[in-house]
């Protein structure tokens, strides 16, 4: 007889990636070991192997989880019916709290990706393409003239991911600028920037 999945599964998978992306962003995934995942989220190494058969498992779903919550926030935006700059200005605020929730993840996804398997790695990157595409065409409709300059919609899409991408190193958000003032910032940093391209 096949064994039952417990109610609570998802929530304790979830527990124990949440566990690990604290772990690995503060220690690296060579310096937190499945021991050391396990001590911390207070179960046995049996029972943690009941959920994820190896470590690189555990990475894998710690960036996983964390670029499908900004390609389903992407995709959300880009299928309104909102102007162009109001979509900016709206996924600037999804990813802006998706990055501050998810701060351990998002450090661990710049600087892990490579300890993936190759596939793995390549469906992550897949991932991370799609989502710098949305945000292309986003500019593109933003500033229609960028269509004809060649490279400068990506250019302008992977601008904005460099202004809030790393906003985990150095940003509180208990701090003086709020994460909403911050997406707005990024926004007309953007905005502007598109203007003066398309002169």
């Amino acid at each position: 007889m096949a064994r039952t999945q417990a109610a609570n599964y998802d929530l304790r998978r979830e527990a124990i990636v949440a566990t690990a992306a604290a772990l690995f962003a503060r220690d690296g995934f060579s310096g937190a070991s499945l021991a050391d995942i396990a001590k911390r989220g207070k179960i046995s190494k049996s029972l943690l192997y009941h959920y994820f058969p190896s470590k690189e498992d555990i990475l894998y779903e710690v960036m996983i989880s964390h670029v499908s919550g900004l390609e389903a926030a992407a995709r959300d935006v880009a299928a309104t019916s909102a102007a162009p700059e109001r979509k900016l200005r709206e996924l600037a605020h999804r990813f802006m709290t998706l990055y501050v929730g998810a701060a351990d993840r998002h450090k661990v996804l710049l600087n892990d990706l490579d300890r993936l398997p190759q596939k793995r790695r390549a469906e992550i990157v897949a991932v991370q393409r799609g989502l710098i595409e949305i945000v292309r065409k986003l500019m593109i409709e933003i500033e229609p003239s960028l269509k004809k300059k060649s490279g400068q919609g990506f250019a302008a899409a992977m601008l904005f991911f460099g202004m809030i991408n790393w906003t985990h190193t150095w940003f509180n958000p208990k701090g003086a600028v709020s994460a909403g003032a911050l997406a707005e910032m990024a926004a007309d940093l953007i905005v502007g920037g598109l203007a003066k391209a398309g002169e």
